[in-house]
């Protein structure tokens, strides 16, 4: 178990996540419709975890390269999987300046691994390498998994709340008024569920983010290359951001770093843990010291 604790963390959080989308049910038409949710919420749990290979790849217009198009690429990836006993997961590059990586995926058997044009120009071997040893262990922690549930409720939960704000009459179905929800309680979670389940949803990503710092350190033996490539790409995100398009910002929670202007981003709303705490967890890391919880 990870010292921080970071699978309870992210048990934790799922429970609230759910909770939310329960008690939504819960609320609407006195809770007669709470397995309705609990339906929807596993239908778009599994769409988006069937295809959370394609999405990500398809908004980042990634190309998939052979050996000889990324041979350094290829030589790092192929060493570390076989190190760890996994499978290789196939290879993309996204046609981009915005430096940055992610692993995308359903599982280990179909996963991939995108690196952008930006990040392949801007990284030595060394510190590119530690940025593949995180993305590998995102894939071989299942946290594409873990991450596209977070996102598919949170979206779910979203929709159902802007529902219940503009159609609340339709909801109700009863024919008298110990059947129709509470309209008090129904305005009152059409506008706090979408804000808790979005940041519930952060945190997940935050907290998986960690674990792929400390797990993919210990997959290369390098730390510190982590927390060198992690250096240049606060700056190189700064220099050459992405644009908050809505297919990038809904894959943005699986990038290494956050790719949107910093300013525009809180840290309460950040998918990404700052980075300076990663760094200086690494850095514990590197140098034996206990890592804080």
């Amino acid at each position: 178990m990870h010292r921080h604790y970071n699978g309870l963390k992210t048990a934790a959080l799922f429970g609230g996540i759910w909770a939310i989308l329960l008690g939504i049910g819960a609320v609407v038409a006195g809770g007669k419709l709470i397995w309705l949710f609990a339906l929807i919420g596993l239908a778009t749990t599994a769409y988006s975890y069937w295809n959370s290979d394609k999405l990500a790849i398809k908004a980042m217009r990634a190309y998939p390269v052979s050996e000889a198009q990324a041979p350094e690429m290829y030589r790092i990836v192929r060493e570390l999987s076989t190190k760890a006993g996994k499978p290789m997961p196939k290879l993309y590059i996204s046609p981009t300046d915005a430096p940055n990586a992610f692993a995308t995926g359903r599982n280990p058997q179909h996963a991939a691994v995108c690196c952008t044009e930006g990040i392949l120009r801007l990284l030595d071997e060394r510190e590119l390498r530690g940025v593949l040893g995180h993305e590998l262990m995102h894939v071989y922690n299942r946290d594409i998994l873990t991450s596209s549930i977070a996102a598919a409720l949170a979206g779910i939960i979203t929709s159902v709340a802007q529902m219940m704000m503009f159609f609340g009459g339709m909801f109700g179905g009863g024919s008298n008024d110990d059947d129709r929800p509470n309209p008090i309680a129904m305005l009152a979670m059409a506008l706090l569920a979408p804000i808790a389940a979005t940041l519930i949803q952060f945190a997940i990503s935050r907290t998986r983010e960690y674990d792929a710092d400390e797990d993919g350190s210990k997959l290369t033996g390098d730390p510190l290359a982590l927390a060198s490539a992690l250096q240049k790409l606060e700056s190189g995100t700064a220099r050459t951001p992405l644009a908050p398009e809505p297919k990038v910002v809904n894959a943005s929670h699986l990038m290494i770093a956050n790719p949107f202007r910093a300013q525009d981003v809180s840290r309460l709303m950040s998918t990404h843990p700052p980075t300076a705490e990663r760094i200086k967890r690494l850095e514990n890391q590197a140098y034996g010291r206990e890592i804080s919880r």
